[in-house]
């Protein structure tokens, strides 16, 4: 399908991929800028949620990559909802394949911007704790929690899957935004990798423009993180909130009217 694209709408495709790593990498949910782009030009919303989820890895692996190489993420400390999630995406993105087209082109716009909408009002939390919680039989709860719901919605829809680990741990650990973003990524990575390899059993991913996207998401996300690291995460959101909406209510409107 690739070639058959105007070069201006592959242009803004990479534009909006790039946007959407970095952004992602900093705050999370890069994805509700991608899956509305990958809508906009025409796919069925089971092959964009799919191409998103090969694109997204691309980028959800630098990421994770980048805050593991700073100490930001510990494997071993997280293995329960590394579990969780992937249970959670696989059961996910088998129900996906059940839903009518019809129903998840009037959904998803529904689901971005009610991810928007919560994004911009729900107050971020405190959190200053550079430390691990304590390692006890409700850390695991927790985690089995996070990981089964995340990862299933993750596995369902996906746009503003890592805002949402992001802000959770925050709440729920009582960790910073750093270590809580670290966990993010490595989480949001485990279910778009296991959501990935059930779109493709399935059919449901266009290879061309996922890898095209990816790559830009890739850079992104390197960029982003880095700059995550170095400056934190609040000079993204009043833009990231602004782009969100406006491409939200286009969807919307094209899905509806």
């Amino acid at each position: 399908m690739l070639e058959f694209m105007d070069p201006t709408a592959i242009a803004i495709l990479a534009l909006v991929a790039f946007s959407a790593g970095f952004i992602d990498a900093v705050a999370g949910g890069g994805g509700m800028l991608t899956v509305p782009a990958l809508l906009s030009i025409g796919l069925p919303p089971h092959v964009a949620l799919g191409t998103n989820k090969l694109s997204a890895t691309f980028a959800s692996s630098t990421a994770a990559v980048t805050y593991y190489r700073k100490k930001l993420f510990s494997p071993e400390f997280w293995k329960h909802a590394f579990i969780a999630t992937f249970i959670g995406a696989v059961l996910g993105t088998l129900l996906v394949d059940y839903i009518s087209t019809d129903w998840l082109e009037k959904a998803l716009p529904l689901v971005i911007l009610a991810t928007a909408v919560y994004t911009i009002w729900h107050p971020q939390p405190k959190a200053d704790n550079h430390f691990l919680p304590k390692d006890d039989v409700n850390l695991n709860k927790k985690q089995w929690g996070q990981g089964l719901t995340l990862g299933f919605y993750d596995g369902v829809v996906g746009p503003g899957t890592g805002a949402f680990w992001t802000v959770s741990s925050m709440s729920l650990y009582k960790m910073n935004i750093l270590l809580s973003s670290g966990l993010a990524k490595a989480m949001n990575f485990t279910s778009n990798i296991t959501s990935l390899v059930t779109f493709i059993v399935l059919g449901h991913v266009n290879w061309a423009i996922g890898l095209t996207m990816g790559v830009c998401l890739m850079f992104g996300a390197y960029l982003g993180a880095n700059s995550a690291i170095k400056f934190g995460a609040k000079f993204i959101r009043p833009v990231f909130v602004t782009v969100v909406v406006v491409l939200a209510v286009k969807l919307a409107y094209s899905a509806w009217f």
